[in-house]
C-alpha cells in the first residue's frame, strides 16, 4: 500500500523533489537555531554544541522516522467525519495499517536526512569511548526511540475516536515533544524532566540515550539505571498504544450519517 502511494507521487517528480527539499530546509532551519543558541551561549546546563547535536540527532531521527511510518494516523478524525474509516473496517487489512499508509509519501525522508547526518557527525566529533556494548546498543536505542514516538502518535490519534476535533491536542504532544527533546532536558528544570520521564516518557527518546553514550552522570540526579530503560519503555508504550487502539475501535460507532 505504501509502495502504491509512492508510485502515485512519483508521477510528479518535480513536485516530489521540491517538497522533499522543503522538508529538509525546514529541518535545516531548526538545526541553524541550535547553532545560533549554542554559538552565543557556549554551554547550557553543562552541554556544549556537539553534545547538543547528539541530542538533536537522536530526537530528530526518532521523531522523523516515526512520522514517516505513523504520522498519517493523526488524520483519523478526518476519516471518521467523512465516513472513510468505515471503508477501512471492512477491508481484509488492519485499519491501523491502512491509516499509517494512507497518503504515504517519501518526501518525509527529507526530514530524516538532516537529522541522521547531524547524529553521524556528532558521534564522530564527540570523544565517546566505543565499547562493544555501546556499539551494539546504539541501534537498539534508536529503534526504541522510534517505537516510543510511534506509540505516542497512535495514542494521540486515538483521542479522535472520542473527540473528532482533537488533532491539535495530539500534535502538541508529538510535534511539541520533538521540539522539547531537541535540547538537553536539564535546561528545562527538574519538574519538567520528571514529567517527561514518568508521565510522557519523551526522555527516553534522546536524553537518557545521550547520557548513556556520553557516559555522563545525570545533572539532575535521576537514577542511573534509567539510561538503560529505553527498550523496556518502548515495549510498554507500544502495548499501551495497542490497548488504546483496541479500546477506540470498540468505542467507534460509525459516523452516524
Amino acid at each position: 500500500m505504501a509502495w502504491a502511494w509512492c508510485r502515485a507521487v512519483a508521477q510528479y517528480p518535480l513536485s516530489l523533489a521540491l517538497l522533499t527539499l522543503a522538508q529538509a530546509a525546514a529541518s535545516g532551519l531548526e538545526l541553524a537555531a541550535l547553532f545560533f543558541v549554542f554559538g552565543h551561549a557556549g554551554r547550557l546546563a553543562g552541554f556544549g554544541l556537539h553534545e547538543a547535536l547528539l541530542i538533536y540527532g537522536l530526537s530528530g531521527v526518532a521523531f522523523c522516522l516515526a512520522d514517516l511510518l505513523m504520522g498519517s494516523v493523526e488524520r483519523l478524525g478526518e476519516h471518521v467525519r467523512s465516513g472513510a474509516f468505515d471503508t477501512m473496517l471492512v477491508r481484509p487489512v488492519s485499519p491501523l495499517v491502512q491509516l499509517a499508509t494512507d497518503g504515504f509519501s517519501p518526501r518525509r525522508l527529507g526530514k530524516v536526512a538532516p537529522s541522521a547526518a547531524t547524529l553521524a557527525w556528532a558521534l564522530v566529533e564527540l570523544d565517546i569511548e566505543w565499547t562493544p556494548e555501546r556499539a551494539l546498543l546504539l541501534p537498539v536505542l534508536i529503534c526504541s526511540g522510534v517505537a516510543v514516538c510511534a506509540a505516542l502518535w497512535i495514542i494521540g490519534a486515538c483521542v479522535q475516536f472520542f473527540v473528532a476535533e482533537a488533532r491539535e491536542v495530539a500534535n502538541s504532544v508529538t510535534y511539541g515533544g520533538q521540539a522539547l527533546t531537541e535540547y538537553p532536558l536539564a535546561v528545562y528544570g527538574r519538574d519538567v524532566v520528571r514529567a517527561v520521564t514518568f508521565l510522557v516518557p519523551l526522555a527516553f527518546v534522546s536524553w537518557q540515550p545521550a547520557l548513556y553514550l556520553l557516559d555522563w552522570p545525570d545533572p539532575l540526579g535521576m537514577a542511573e539505571w534509567l539510561r538503560f530503560a529505553s527498550p523496556g519503555v518502548a515495549v510498554v508504550l507500544c502495548l499501551l498504544a495497542a490497548l488504546v487502539w483496541r479500546t477506540g475501535l470498540r468505542h467507534y460507532r460509525s459516523t452516524g450519517s
